[in-house]
């Protein structure tokens, strides 16, 4: 089988930071919960794409920036996306033979985790929730995962053929 071609680093940083972008873009109050995780769609797409070259690290470095932009406790992102990382590192065979909707599925149960772990490290530093509406965004950001492979790997052909 023939390898995937190499994804340079600055391709990968460059999508990264434009997901940083659009978790932090303003929305109105009423649209806010149906944001999706940007971050962690990007991150869990690369990790699936170059295990070999991002993974925890990456997502630690990205959650930092996170919490810097966001202005959370510094290491809340950092701990949320470095665990992202590592579930999708330990999915990584399995989620590779899955079609679009299975993967979908399978981000909707790791972007879930993760909302759930994040929710609770939020009510530790204070900030109580009683609702279910933090998982909206796990739902939406599966619901884009077929768009978003899909568009980045017809960027990624462009960018061979070139």
């Amino acid at each position: 089988m023939a390898r995937a071609p190499m994804v340079p680093l600055v391709v990968v940083w460059l999508s990264l930071v434009l997901a940083l972008c659009l978790q932090v873009m303003p929305l109105a109050d009423g649209w806010q919960v149906f944001r999706p995780e940007w971050g962690g769609l990007m991150l869990i797409y690369w990790c699936m794409r170059a295990p070999d070259r991002v993974g925890v690290f990456h997502g630690f470095v990205f959650g930092l920036l996170m919490d810097l932009i966001e202005g959370t406790a510094l290491g809340q992102h950092a701990l949320i996306l470095s665990l992202l990382a590592f579930l999708a590192a330990l999915v990584y065979p399995r989620f590779r033979a899955y079609s679009l909707v299975q993967q979908s599925v399978l981000v909707l149960v790791l972007l879930g985790l993760v909302q759930l772990i994040e929710q609770w490290l939020r009510t530790l530093t204070g900030d109580f929730s009683i609702h279910l509406s933090f998982l909206i965004p796990s739902l939406v950001s599966a619901l884009l995962w077929p768009w978003l492979a899909t568009m980045f790997h017809a960027i990624e052909r462009r960018m061979a053929n070139a």
